[in-house]
Parts: structure tokens; sequence; C-alpha cells
């Protein structure tokens, strides 16, 4: 009769390699709708705008907009990001097999990559090999043709746009070895109750490569849905392009409320004067009463059948509105300022030259300013408990598989 002590260990070596997937936050769905999403990433070497963008298949000015860099600067989207910089990275987020996802990256293999060099290095950790073999049905990882077009499954999650009833738009952050959940939760102006509700998570323990959801604060738009931009929302501290790069939204500081004006790259678009007023997109007027103050405004609506939706509006308030504020912006960065041992920042940092606000070619007039979720967590909300440190995990297996062989009787 077989000794049954190498037969359990072996099952144990198998049973614990089959770990290494790493941990994320998986949303189950059962509908066609989508959302915006981030993705937390840092640069495996230096790139250009236009590179970064091609590796998500975004729009390259959406990507500056997001992390609240200078977009007037000339020929930006050539500019040269450096290595180790960390971006958000804006996507769609849909629902594919029941599950929220973002399917529509595609990759085109180099000479020398790998599924574990495209997952590991060239997307940061966000996907994990096995990941990308079972989106494209490899039969043999080992075996990739140059040139071969993959889809790149990237971990999202909507949570219907909202985080304690709030409005939230939600990063998929990858845990580095230095992380704690106490770090990840103060650098992003959460609390752990809140990250362990988001990520169904029963200690604060966490490991690296785990990617966690991150709620960020968020400005929502109230456009139609028949708008192409239905569903807007900008994270709290930067801004989103919009109408044919017509139109760009900010957040904060200071509130939750969008605002939109002209972009500076507002080139051939259609009219943005509110319609029975002098009014463009972005300004707003008071007049001062003993009744309060009545406030005029001229907003955007929407981007409708390539026209740029506007709307006029009139009411009585307490007090007039104080000049509108904006999110800081950095000029495109040449460097990495390393400000802290844990986490990255949630946005870019230049290489010292001041920041400015957005430019426009509009002028306000005096008087104007431009399966089992937590409780209290989101619904749905599922972390799945695999080991995130791979190489600590084999090290653990192949000292179990070697005790298993060596007790093996003669």
């Amino acid at each position: 009769m077989p000794n049954p002590k190498p037969i359990a260990f072996i099952l144990i070596f198998i049973n614990v390699v089959a770990l290494v997937t790493p941990k994320s936050t998986i949303e189950p769905c059962s509908n066609s709708d989508s959302c915006n999403a981030l993705l937390a990433y840092t640069l495996y070497t230096d790139l250009k705008v236009s590179e970064v963008a091609s590796l998500f298949q975004i729009d390259p000015i959406a990507l500056l907009t997001a992390n609240a860099i200078d977009i007037s600067y000339p020929d930006v989207e050539n500019h040269i990001l450096p290595s180790q910089l960390f971006l958000k990275i804006p996507i769609t987020c849909s629902c594919v097999d029941g599950i929220r996802k973002s399917i529509s990256t595609r990759y085109k293999t180099r000479p020398s990559d790998t599924l574990s060099s495209i997952s590991d290095s060239i997307y940061a950790g966000l996907v994990s090999a096995d990941q990308i073999k079972e989106a494209n049905s490899i039969d043999d990882p080992s075996v990739l043709d140059v040139g071969q077009s993959l889809v790149v499954p990237l971990p999202c999650t909507c949570f219907n746009g909202t985080d304690n009833s709030l409005p939230a738009i939600y990063l998929s952050y990858v845990v580095k070895e230095v992380d704690t959940l106490a770090a990840i939760a103060a650098r992003y102006a959460t609390t752990l109750t809140d990250l362990m509700n988001v990520n169904a998570m029963g200690s604060v323990a966490i490991n690296a490569g785990d990617i966690l959801a991150v709620p960020l604060p968020a400005c929502a738009s109230k456009f139609p849905r028949y708008a192409l931009d239905f569903g807007l929302i900008v994270p709290n501290g930067s801004y989103a392009i919009s109408a044919s790069h017509c139109v760009q939204c900010s957040c904060g500081p200071g509130n939750l409320n969008l605002y939109c004006m002209p972009a500076s790259l507002a080139v051939s678009c259609s009219s943005m004067q509110c319609r029975n007023s002098n009014l463009m997109l972005g300004n707003v007027t008071w007049q001062q009463s003993s009744a309060g103050c009545k406030v005029t405004s001229c907003s955007y609506g929407g981007y409708v059948n390539k026209t740029i939706v506007t709307t006029l509006s009139t009411s009585l308030q307490p007090r007039c509105p104080a000049l509108q504020q904006f999110p800081p912006m950095v000029a495109p960065p040449t460097t990495v300022i390393r400000d802290s041992y844990f986490a990255p920042a949630p946005a870019p940092q230049s290489d010292g030259s001041s920041t400015s606000t957005p430019k426009t070619g509009v002028v306000p007039t005096t008087g104007s300013i431009p399966v089992l979720p937590p409780a209290s967590g989101p619904s749905g909300s599922i972390s799945a408990s695999f080991s995130a440190n791979p190489s600590s995990t084999l090290r653990i297996a192949a000292l179990l598989f070697l005790f298993a062989v060596t007790s093996i009787p003669l």
C-alpha cells in the first residue's frame, strides 16, 4: 500500500502554487451598464504621453486632465514622462460575464515579451499572467507570436458611482511592499473602515500585489442618458475633458459641485453661449438685494449630437457665491519626487515648476465666476482570497515539495 504522506504533500504543493493569483475586489453585475473608473499605474520606463495612452487605448488628453497636468503646453502629447511616475488612468468599467472589468485594452506583443513581463512590468501588476492567458484562450504561454494582439482584462469597480451614498469614482490600486492599509487610507482621504467595507476585508492585513478598490470623492454630472458623456464623474482635485476636447470640467477644491468651462484646446467647437443671454459656458453673475443674492449661471448640460448643450438658470440664494476655485495644475512632469515612503501620491508631481489654473478663452466679468458584502459596504463586493506574493508562496511550496520527496521511504 503506498505511503499517503508524499501524496498529501504534493497536493499541498499544487494547492499552494494555485494561490499565486493576485487578490482583487470582484463586483458582480447583471447588466450592460458601464461607468468611469481609474487605475493606479506606475510607469515601467520612460514613455511619451501618447505611448502611455496607447497602452490603455485611451485619449492622451483625458490621461493628462485626470492627473491635473496642464494640457496647454506645446506638443504635450509627445512629452516624455519619467520612469516610476505614478499616474491615474481613466478607463471605462464594463460588465463582462457577470463581473465588472475593463476589456477594451489590447496589447500587441513585441520580441522577448512573456505573459509575466506583460502583466508584472508593462501593466504594473494590474493583471496577472493567468488572467491574460485565460482571456485570450492561450494553450501554450511560452509561445507568443510577435505582433499578436492580446486582450488585457483590467480590474475595476463601479458600485453605482457612490460611496456611503456620496458620489465616488473607484481607483484600482496595486499594493506595494511598503504599504499598510492605514497609509493607503490616509493618502486617499478615506478610512480603514471604508476600505475594509469596500473590499470585503476581514482584517487590515494586505500583501504586495493585492488590488484594492479605493473610493475617491467625486463630482457627478447630471447629463441626460442620451448625452455622449452621460455618467461623467470627476475625482475631487482633478479634471476631465469632454465634448470632443471642447469642454473641460473640474471638481473641487472645497466642494463636490461639477464645474465646466471651455477647454484651452477648444477649436471648431459648437456655440458655448447660453440662449437668450450674453453669458458663455462657465460664467456666473450675481446681484445682491435685500431679499438675497440673485445668481444667474450658464452651465454645461452634456454633449448631444455633436452639440454642446448649455443651460441658463437663475436662483435666489442667501449669499452670493465666492470666486470659482480650481484644482492646482502641474507642468508635465520630468522627474519623480519621492515625498513619502509609503503609497505613491494620488497625482503626479511636477519638477518644481509653479502650478497653474486652466486657461480659457472666456474671461469672466466682475461679479462672475467662471456575494456576502459586509454590513454597510457596497452591495455585491467580494474579495477573492488569494495570496498575492508569488515569490514567497513559491518558496514555501518548494520547501513543502522537497520535504515531501525526502520523506518517501526507500
